[in-house]
């Protein structure tokens, strides 16, 4: 077991990041936009489809607030959530699950899930609570899966058992195919919809050759998926209309898409996607809907050429709600739901990598009207984040740390 209460009276730190007189404001205003957070030069001179898809003005929150660190004995978490009692359930890209406690104490490798590829960017990734799990205690997964003709995406589930020490029959319920032996661009998150089925989005695997897949509706590469909680195409799902489309599939067109949340209000699935240099994304899902990957986007390649035709807009393609140029790499997020921090009521928080902070988008009429930029002194590279059953964020980093964030 690790044992991580030795950091508690040194490392965990209380961080007061910003603060007000007025902390006991009651309104859910997110604040007046100032200055854009991003003053770096973009990467191009693409022009946005619309006014604020882009370096919208910058914001401040002003309700008195404070960030701890629970713990950093954690090794490279990927995914985080709250428990019902408020423990947190941590997944490690090397494949270990953990139980945190709010204290600190992180428990020892929960046994029984299957074997992961954890090289370069696989491994153990997001995971979700079934929405009956204080009854059922199941718990749903994906990871990386070295098999016959390379890796894959892949879903898992299995019960936690009753002394929380082993996953009792863990099962793999889907498969992205088809295989490929690179081991990039996962994607790797899982929620639960309003209807109960599962949703998951799944990379495009990055190379060359699987790139265009990303477009193909008879591949699952590049894709947001929605199943049962046993892995069978969901009833409802849109047709694509075209000859051996997978009845799985919810939308195409996706890169790399690091964060899936759903709106408190409307049930809404947003998701956050790497883009290629500049061109990170955040996208409100639509069911049948094409993204654009990587037909339009507003990024070019590493070395600088452009993609495709070097397009950003395209009939039948859907524009981004916002992105990022220079990236900052979106992974993890989560609507933030509550007044205890009221100017952070339905705002949307994305945990950023090459970033290295946590993102706070003010959304109104599916739009973004704010950006911040929180925890930016840490130099913590942040993978997920989630609200807790308390009404506080709590967040993971690469570096092993996991934030408790709330009202001061």
């Amino acid at each position: 077991m690790k044992n991580t209460n030795y950091i508690m009276s040194l490392s965990m730190a209380v961080l007061t990041l910003f603060s007000c007189s007025n902390d006991d404001k009651a309104s859910s205003d997110p604040g007046t936009p100032t200055n854009p957070v991003e003053n770096n030069s973009p990467n191009t001179a693409y022009t946005p489809a619309f006014e604020g898809q882009t370096r919208i003005g910058g914001l401040q929150t002003n309700t008195e607030y404070e960030a701890k660190i629970i713990t950093s004995g954690l090794t490279s978490p990927w995914g985080v959530k709250s428990l019902p009692d408020g423990r947190l359930l941590v997944t490690e890209k090397a494949g270990n699950m953990r139980i945190v406690k709010v204290t600190g104490e992180v428990s020892a490798a929960i046994t029984g899930l299957p074997a992961v590829n954890a090289s370069n960017q696989g491994g153990l990734l997001g995971l979700c609570l079934d929405p009956d799990f204080a009854s059922n205690r199941m718990i749903y997964w994906v990871f990386a899966e070295a098999g016959t003709g390379g890796n894959r995406t892949a879903v898992a589930k299995g019960k936690l058992s009753n002394d929380e020490k082993t996953i009792e029959g863990a099962t793999v319920i889907y498969r992205a195919n088809p295989a490929n032996p690179s081991d990039l661009h996962y994607g790797g998150r899982i929620l639960f919809d309003k209807t109960g089925n599962l949703i998951v989005s799944t990379g495009e695997r990055s190379v060359l050759e699987t790139r265009p897949l990303a477009q193909s509706v008879t591949a699952a590469l590049g894709k947001v998926i929605r199943i049962t909680k046993d892995g069978q195409p969901a009833s409802g799902n849109p047709n694509f209309n075209q000859a051996g489309a997978l009845p799985e599939l919810y939308s195409i067109g996706h890169r790399n898409p690091q964060g899936l949340a759903l709106h408190p209000d409307t049930g809404e699935i947003w998701l956050s996607e790497h883009g290629p240099r500049g061109g990170d994304e955040i996208n409100r899902l639509k069911a049948g809907s094409n993204y654009g990957w990587p037909v339009i986007t507003y990024g070019i390649e590493y070395g600088g050429q452009k993609i495709g035709e070097g397009i950003q807009k395209k009939e039948g393609m859907e524009q981004p709600v916002y992105y990022w140029d220079p990236v900052v790499s979106p992974s993890g997020m989560t609507f933030y739901k509550g007044n205890r921090v009221p100017e952070w009521e339905n705002n949307l928080f994305i945990g950023a990598l090459s970033g290295q902070h946590i993102i706070r988008l003010a959304i109104k009429d599916n739009r973004v009207i704010g950006e911040e930029r929180l925890l930016v002194s840490e130099g913590q590279r942040f993978r997920d984040i989630t609200q807790g059953n308390d009404g506080a964020l709590y967040a993971v980093t690469d570096g092993g740390r996991l934030y408790r964030i709330d009202k001061k």
